[in-house]
């Protein structure tokens, strides 16, 4: 059973909220979450992960980034995917600081949340990471949104004009990866999770869901998500 806590840090001047589940063992390794483009920390997936690490005495931290959920701020998109990676750094320096959990062994992302966590992956390595249906650049959710593909995180796209990202040339500096990716995404292409499989170093697996999307819907998937997502984490 874990101790869920509510953690506030800062970045950039803005207050963002976090949740902390804690298995009751002594200072437990703790992994870190991110959410996608216009989500937040409660996202089934994410809550659901770190009930399945609590099990194996693994603490969770998914926190909200600025302008979602419960956190301070406006979502800037010329500087979205720059000043989400700033966010993810303090939430790590946050857990660094905190007593009660140990080394951070892992980041989870997912959609643009794994677009996040590859990016600050390459500055700050950690020792594994797994993302879920994450894109390597934006052109793909530009064409998804002009085709009016019904998802709610593309429903509020008119604050995101300027937004754009590609981060296709640092993939070669990832290494302890899971890629996880569904086979019809309706959004992000399963040729996202290939590529960034062909370019990333060993240690690295890529799981493609048979008939899987971007909501990650099927039960089978989510199971499948778990198990696979907490022996990485395991090591």
């Amino acid at each position: 059973m874990s101790n869920v806590q509510t953690i506030h840090f800062m970045s950039d001047g803005d207050r963002l909220a976090g949740t902390l589940h804690l298995p009751d063992t002594h200072r437990p390794p703790v992994v870190i979450g991110c959410h996608g483009l216009l989500a937040d920390r409660h996202s089934p997936k994410q809550i659901a992960l770190a009930e399945a690490l609590g099990r194996i005495q693994i603490a969770y931290f998914r926190f909200d980034h600025r302008g979602c959920g419960d956190s301070q701020g406006r979502i800037e998109a010329s500087d979205l995917l720059s000043s989400r990676c700033r966010e993810l750094y303090h939430a790590m320096r946050t857990m660094q600081t905190f007593s009660a959990v140990g080394d951070i062994i892992g980041l989870f992302g997912s959609s643009f949340g794994g677009t996040v966590v590859m990016a600050t992956a390459v500055e700050h390595p950690v020792a594994r990471m797994v993302t879920y249906a994450a894109p390597i650049n934006s052109r793909t959710i530009e064409r998804a949104a002009a085709r009016k593909v019904h998802h709610r995180q593309l429903t509020s796209l008119a604050p995101l004009e300027q937004f754009s990202f590609d981060i296709g040339a640092r993939l070669d500096h990832l290494h302890n990866i899971l890629i996880i990716h569904g086979e019809l995404d309706e959004i992000v292409p399963p040729s996202h999770a290939r590529h960034i499989f062909e370019c990333a170093a060993d240690p690295k697996q890529l799981i493609i869901q048979p008939g899987g999307d971007h909501r990650m819907s099927a039960p089978h998937d989510q199971q499948d998500f778990l198990q696979a997502s907490v022996a990485w984490f395991r090591g």
